[in-house]
């Protein structure tokens, strides 16, 4: 069944409501696309069997003030199991999150937790957001896996959309061992190898054909379905979100 949803034009700063016919979800608000937060990976297809999230990754709305990754919403609930082994962002102490905003509610605030303790927040001003939001946030009080809940207030409304990003920072990695000292003779220097770079969750780079799962940055060039997009604004794709359904949000056709 085809279903109607209003989709935002993002153009010279301005928003034309637009009713277009195409299969997506009904809703459409926003979520952290960068580090791929856990709607991402689900929507991406890197985290399998997450259900009806996986079609809509920017629906996760509750009552302000949830301090859960599905806001305490049954429906999403399956971005709060624990079990599910979220792969985590190896990522420097400073961190910058993207949120891909589909409907642009006037903001209160955007806010960075770990672990119940508030890392930063963002004042909106009450004002429309652009459709792409950043925000570069001080983790280095904060090393190793953690989980940040990121959270987007909405000004006129009651409720908040909810976001979870699973990161390893400072890369994850702990500190080499040192060698106990000898005595004697010191050993032989280590013949000097190559070294081999470490695997990262990192999405594939932009190439020609549009691919969900990939990481585009402004002013990349893909093809979909014959016709050739230009990347506006840096984000994570999801499938059921082609060029042709965000265009002038995320995509200006060339």
């Amino acid at each position: 069944m085809r279903r109607k949803i209003a989709y935002p034009l993002v153009a010279l700063g301005m928003t034309v409501g637009s009713t277009l016919t195409v299969a997506s979800p009904v809703l459409a608000h926003g979520y952290v696309s960068t580090p791929p937060s856990r709607q991402a990976l689900c929507a991406a297809g890197t985290v399998k069997d997450c259900g009806p999230i996986q079609f809509e990754p920017q629906s996760v709305e509750a009552p302000k003030g949830a301090n859960r990754c599905d806001g305490g919403v049954q429906q999403w609930s399956v971005l709060s199991d624990e079990s599910r082994n979220w792969p985590a962002r190896p990522v420097g102490s400073s961190v910058t999150f993207t949120w891909v905003l589909t409907a642009r509610h006037r903001t209160a605030d955007f806010v960075y937790f770990v672990g119940g303790t508030q890392v930063a927040r963002f004042d909106g001003g009450n004002a429309q957001p652009d459709a792409v939001v950043t925000h570069t946030v001080d983790m280095s009080k904060f090393p190793g896996r953690r989980t940040v809940l990121a959270v987007w207030n909405i000004g006129d409304t009651i409720n908040a959309f909810y976001s979870c990003v699973d990161l390893n920072v400072g890369g994850g990695a702990g500190a080499a061992p040192t060698a106990a000292p000898t005595t004697g003779a010191p050993a032989p220097a280590p013949t000097a190898t190559k070294p081999t770079a470490a695997p990262t969750s990192a999405p594939a780079k932009a190439s020609g054909t549009w691919a969900a799962g990939t990481s585009y940055r402004t002013g990349d060039e893909v093809t979909f379905n014959g016709v050739r997009y230009q990347c506006r604004q840096s984000h994570t794709s999801i499938n059921s979100w082609e060029p042709s359904i965000y265009t002038l949000a995320l995509w200006l056709p060339l």
